[in-house]
């Protein structure tokens, strides 16, 4: 079976080929944006993208996997409003904008790394690609797409007819019927390219420009980054599905009006993680619910607490196969634990044939291999492609090809089986141990304790956390220890 995935523009799977003389996917990928922790619905949509790369290599193709770290810019609201993500999350702290970045993006890769996420090509940080973005949103204004409020540049909609295309939008009664503070925008759909600094407050990141002291719009910094390192069309974009209505619409009228060229062939969208809750009944009853995690709520799950209720995170990685990724993937402690259980049952299988690879030649071991590679090449079906390697684990070829598939099938799953489960178990709870900064970790958590900034003291437990390390508070003080 030829390379397909399922194209959100055209909302149908296509055939995926590299135009002639590309040499690369030129593949970019939304990343976080660091005034927080990364939680697992978040992850689940990198964890999706790994497996997009892992099968694009497994075909052949070389890719050229852009991710950004968006670590100013990104406005609390959809309409331009409110207060930037970054300077909320220092207030929430009482940390500098600087240190928040630096403190969550070390966190999100420390994430990125317990899941097994390959790395990607180049990560890029938007303050470190001001000037690039400044240079496209001059040329949107020089070539008439922009216009000019007290309060910044803004992209006009109106004049990118195929705006409501990708999405499939309803502009029209969107106009009508829109909830969104207009302020000075001449339709609800426009959105600001270029912030300028309120003038009765100092922001802790601005920049100078052509229109005046400011700092940049959300969408255009991933239009920047993806053009400078992937050209002006790309061949693959992702993200998640909430970035469909307004970001990556967007990111699309903004680049194609630019350029004059499509911004990107295929678009690829990895669904919500949604978490159970319990709803009152009339009748008493209680019925379960799911709903996205988000972390506006307040409430949300991250790798850190998965560790600490005792499961690996590539047990999360492992329940995050049982889902394709367009599907929704619904979250209980119940359904993990089964994951768990379905992993350990797996690696009984596949850990006794660690060292035993042969070259595979068996008819039968073939048609597995090219089964697996019809599965995972028909728009990431991984539910179906672990089935398959399930059900090689239990035929009769011998071990020798066994293994040999184990470790092919496991380019893709990213399940580390070329090693036993408790040894990548243990070498997890063990590694980087740094006595002296978790020592002086633990100390600015008590004197934080003292002055009762638990914001501070919440933040210092969550960073041991981070680490793999439990601390323990009793009248003798504050002892710790690693988490096995």
């Amino acid at each position: 079976m030829a390379l397909q995935f399922y194209n959100t523009a055209s909302r149908k799977k296509e055939l995926f080929t590299l135009p002639e003389g590309v040499p690369a996917v030129r593949m970019y990928c939304c990343g976080p944006t660091v005034y927080h922790f990364a939680h697992i619905g978040n992850l689940r949509t990198y964890i999706f993208e790994d497996f997009l790369v892992r099968t694009l290599n497994y075909y052949g193709y070389k890719v050229n996997h852009i991710v950004n770290i968006t670590d100013v810019g990104h406005l609390t609201s959809d309409g331009d409003t409110g207060d930037d993500k970054m300077e909320k999350g220092a207030a929430r702290e009482g940390k500098s904008v600087w240190d928040i970045a630096k403190f969550y993006t070390d966190a999100f890769m420390a994430d990125w790394h317990r899941l097994n996420i390959q790395e990607p090509t180049r990560w890029t940080r938007a303050t470190d690609h001001i000037q690039e973005q400044i240079d496209l949103v001059k040329t949107l204004e020089e070539k008439g797409f922009t216009y000019r409020t007290s309060d910044g540049i803004y992209f006009d909609s109106l004049k990118f007819p195929r705006y409501a295309d990708f999405a499939r939008l309803d502009v029209e009664n969107l106009r009508k019927g829109s909830r969104i503070d207009m302020g000075e925008k001449h339709n609800a759909t426009d959105f600001a390219l270029w912030k300028f600094s309120p003038t009765d407050k100092k922001r802790a990141m601005e920049w100078d420009s052509p229109w005046g002291v400011g700092f940049p719009g959300w969408h255009i910094e991933c239009s920047a980054m993806a053009m400078k390192y992937n050209g002006p069309t790309l061949d693959i974009h992702c993200g998640g599905t909430d970035h469909i209505r307004v970001h990556h619409t967007n990111e699309i009228a903004q680049s194609e009006c630019a350029n004059g060229v499509q911004f990107s062939r295929f678009w690829m969208h990895g669904e919500f993680l949604r978490t159970a809750s319990e709803e009152k009944l009339e009748d008493g009853t209680t019925e379960q619910k799911f709903g996205k995690m988000s972390k506006s709520s307040g409430e949300f799950l991250t790798v850190t607490l998965l560790m600490e209720r005792g499961f690996n995170p590539l047990d999360y990685r492992y329940f995050a196969l049982g889902s394709h990724y367009r599907n929704y993937l619904n979250f209980t402690w119940e359904a993990l634990t089964g994951a768990k259980e379905a992993f350990k049952s797996l690696h009984k299988k596949t850990d006794p044939l660690i060292g035993k690879a042969t070259a595979i030649t068996s008819e039968a071991a073939k048609a597995f291999q090219q089964e697996f590679k019809d599965a995972i090449g028909d728009d990431l079906n991984m539910p179906r492609a672990l089935g398959i390697m399930n059900t090689m684990l239990k035929s009769d070829i011998d071990d020798g090809e066994k293994a040999a598939l184990v470790a092919d099938f496991d380019k893709i799953f990213g399940l580390k089986l070329d090693q036993p489960r408790e040894e990548y178990v243990k070498k997890g709870a063990n590694d980087n141990i740094d006595t002296a900064k978790i020592e002086a970790l633990i100390a600015a958590r008590k004197e934080a304790r003292a002055n009762k900034n638990w914001a501070e003291s919440d933040r210092i437990r969550d960073e041991l956390a981070a680490m793999n390390i439990v601390i323990k508070d009793s009248k003798e003080g504050t002892t710790w220890s690693v988490k096995e």
